[in-house]
């Protein structure tokens, strides 16, 4: 296939019998995907431990890995679409399974941060990828809806499973196996994608957009780095604030270099179309609320109401199965009758709900009746959005951009967690602070006064990520005026670039 959009159909889905098999395997693969942004975080203590790892460099097991992921997502979706989606797929998964290799045999915590690191280069390279595979081999809108609503559960529970994984393994395994346990799923998924996906050729005419590339990426990384390293230093620290300038001034020179490259790594017409764009804004900040809550929760749990990291991962179970509810059940059914942010809407609205009730936690709630109704409605709210997000942002996209889109929208996601990590974690550490400082005037109630102020701090920073949703809600529905699919149009017609 030639470089350039010559305008035929997409593909019918009638004509590959074995698309349902091949969604399984794309699942398998972001799932695999997902999960590991939150595994390692419950074996975490266990590996610091066993490697001596510092409490200052002990970050990095989950920065390395966002940092390469998220500042080079970029790069994968568009060498996706030179090199063609099922063969970027393949070596995605074979690099995943080898880098998880090296992370379970380390013998030092910089060999754990290289594998970690090397993780989310071929993270980078399979998520945007599978997102591809997914929308080019779905057209009909009943089709699309469901297979997206599978995709989107993952999306949103995968991230909950890989702490009830992580807690398994850590507890009745080891640290390693939350690395080794990616072999497997990466074994079956690269013999599954030989055996059921089909794919277009690459586009072999096309060159890779090469200051795109170094600007575009080195902008992200600046970001994602600046906002991690804000949770640890500071936002006034002089490191965060020149990562924030340099990020700003690669980004801008980026947008600017888009509009004069002859074959961009992010065409703008993708971006410039407000469905398109108000979905991924959805997203980050759906996500920046999302993370910050995992990452309370998690330690509420553990440290607060002292749960075992099995226990703590079972807490999260009914959210996953909320999230499942929403996607699958209800916004698959609806999303082919009805526009999609009347979906997004309210379950922004719902998921900040549940977010609103988690503020009224204290030391000693009682998780069935304070802490589980939250999450349920959280869940419920994340399944609503998520589907539609992902399909309404991959629709209407020529083949030749099908990756380089499904990366952006994968951006938006890496970027919003980093950013909810470190703005909410900022956010309850000074508060929690504060609260302890001012109210620890008894010695004998130290203990007490403590738990109380990391609890505070925790809810202060839950009030403000439930704000977010709240705007994620308002962008939704302001931006996001696509109609729901037509039953006898394929729902991903490409759009004809604009010439020029």
């Amino acid at each position: 296939m030639s470089g350039t959009w010559s305008g035929e159909p997409a593909a019918p889905t009638d004509a590959d019998p074995h698309r349902w098999w091949g969604l399984v395997v794309i699942a398998l693969a972001q799932l695999m995907v997902v999960l590991d942004a939150t595994i390692v975080n419950i074996a975490l203590p266990s590996a610091q431990r066993d490697l001596g790892m510092s409490d200052g460099n002990r970050q990095w097991v989950i920065t390395a890995y966002t940092l390469a992921f998220g500042g080079l997502l970029l790069l994968g979706g568009r060498i996706a679409d030179l090199v063609g989606r099922k063969r970027t797929f393949v070596i995605g998964l074979i690099g995943f399974a080898a880098a998880s290799a090296i992370g379970g045999a380390a013998t030092t915590p910089a060999m754990l941060f290289g594998a970690r690191a090397l993780q989310g280069v071929f993270a980078a390279l399979l998520a945007p990828s599978a997102l591809s595979l997914l929308s080019t081999t779905f057209s009909d809108p009943r089709e699309r809806a469901k297979a997206f609503g599978i995709y989107g559960t993952l999306a949103a529970s995968g991230a909950a499973a890989g702490f009830i994984v992580g807690g398994v393994l850590t507890e009745y395994l080891n640290w390693r196996w939350c690395l080794y346990v990616n072999i497997p799923f990466a074994v079956a998924a690269v013999i599954g994608a030989y055996t059921l996906l089909r794919d277009r050729p690459g586009h072999t005419g096309a060159r890779l957009d090469v200051p795109g590339v170094l600007l575009g990426c080195g902008g992200l990384v600046a970001l994602v780095y600046g906002f991690s390293e804000a949770e640890p230093r500071g936002w006034s620290d002089p490191l965060v604030l020149a990562l924030f300038a340099l990020a700003v001034v690669l980004l801008g020179a980026f947008v600017w270099w888009q509009t004069r490259a002859p074959m961009p790594l992010l065409p703008l017409h993708i971006i410039r179309d407000r469905n398109r764009a108000g979905c991924m804004l959805t997203m980050m900040l759906a996500v920046i609320g999302m993370f910050g809550m995992f990452l309370f929760m998690t330690y509420y749990l553990q440290v607060i109401l002292a749960y075992s990291p099995l226990m703590t991962g079972l807490a999260f179970l009914p959210m996953t199965a909320s999230i499942l509810t929403g996607s699958t059940q209800i916004s698959a059914r609806l999303l082919p009758h009805v526009g999609p942010r009347m979906l997004m809407v309210p379950g922004m609205l719902l998921a900040s709900g549940g977010m609103v009730i988690l503020t009224q936690m204290t030391v000693d709630s009682a998780y069935v009746s304070e802490i589980l109704p939250a999450l349920i409605l959280m869940g419920l709210g994340m399944g609503l959005t998520f589907m539609p997000v992902f399909s309404t942002a991959t629709a209407g996209v020529a083949p030749r951009d099908s990756g380089v889109t499904s990366a952006t929208v994968n951006t938006s996601q890496q970027v919003g967690g980093s950013i909810g990590t470190a703005l909410l974690n900022t956010i309850a550490t000074s508060t929690g602070a504060s609260y302890i400082a001012s109210h620890l005037t008894d010695p004998t109630r130290r203990e007490q006064v403590v738990r109380e102020g990391i609890v505070h701090g925790y809810t202060v920073a839950i009030w403000v990520a439930a704000g977010i949703m709240l705007v994620a809600a308002l962008v939704a529905g302001l931006m996001v005026t696509a109609k729901a699919p037509k039953h006898d149009t394929p729902a991903d017609d490409p759009v004809a670039e604009p010439v020029g």
